[in-house]
Order: C-alpha cells, then sequence, then structure tokens
C-alpha cells in the first residue's frame, strides 16, 4: 500500500485526483500507476484502470487471477467492473469514496444522475451479433 500511496503522491504532483495503485503478482509488483485523467484528457484514465492495462501486459493475457491489486481509494463502479471482467484475484484498498466507491452504487446510481437510460432499441439484433461471435469461438 506504501508504493501505491507513492503513486498517489505523483499523482497529486501532477494535478491530477490523487489515486494511485499497484498490482502484485507472486509478491512482485509488476504494475505501478497513478490517475491520468487530466493529462490524457480522458475520464476513463483512472490509476485502476492503467494498473490493470499495464499487469495484462506485463503478464501477457488480460486475466489477473493470482494477483493483488493495492489502491489507495476505494474503486469507483468503473473500476470495480474492469477488475471484475479482469477476474483478478484480490482488490485491497484504502479509503472509502463516500460518493462514488463501488460499494455505495445501486445499478441505478452507476451513471450520472441526469443521464436518461433507454433499452431494448434494436435489442434482438444486438443480441444476434454477441451469440453469434461467440458460438464461432465455441466451434
Amino acid at each position: 500500500m506504501k508504493q501505491a500511496l507513492s503513486e498517489a503522491k505523483a499523482a497529486f504532483d501532477k494535478g491530477e485526483v490523487p489515486v494511485g495503485a499497484v498490482v502484485v503478482c507472486e509478491g512482485r509488483i509488476i504494475a505501478r500507476a497513478h490517475n491520468l485523467t487530466e493529462i490524457l484528457n480522458d475520464v476513463t484514465a483512472h490509476a485502476e484502470m492503467q494498473a490493470i492495462t499495464a499487469a495484462a501486459s506485463v503478464l501477457g493475457g488480460k486475466y489477473l487471477f493470482d494477483c493483488t491489486m493495492y489502491v489507495t481509494i476505494e474503486p469507483c463502479g468503473m473500476c470495480a467492473g474492469a477488475l471484475a471482467w479482469a477476474q483478478i484475484g484480490r482488490v485491497v484498498y484504502g479509503a472509502d469514496d463516500e460518493k462514488r466507491g463501488f460499494t455505495k452504487l445501486t445499478s441505478a446510481g452507476a451513471l450520472h444522475p441526469k443521464t436518461k437510460i433507454e433499452s431494448g432499441v434494436l435489442a434482438d439484433e444486438s443480441a444476434q451479433w454477441m451469440k453469434r461471435f461467440f458460438k464461432e469461438r465455441r466451434d
């Protein structure tokens, strides 16, 4: 966690929201990152997202089964989703994020409160593409 805090300080020094993350695999840090949302002008450039990408690159695969992510602040819903997709083995975080932390979100709270939601538009066609993709993968 001290290494994650060091990354948070690096983010702070760059004018970024001070969140830092490291990924550890087999007792070794394989990725370290901090928020880059301002520098990259990218709302998805959270420390966790950067660390997931770096760790996957080191491991040569997208799954982080045997890894632990240490992150200074509770991951947001986006990062929690990415960690779930990466199938990370363990997440250790420091402070709670009372406003955007994944443990505070409901399905309705995952998006901005003013965001309008519409579903079912071309749902059958959309589902068919997914079904076709996975069927061809299995065959």
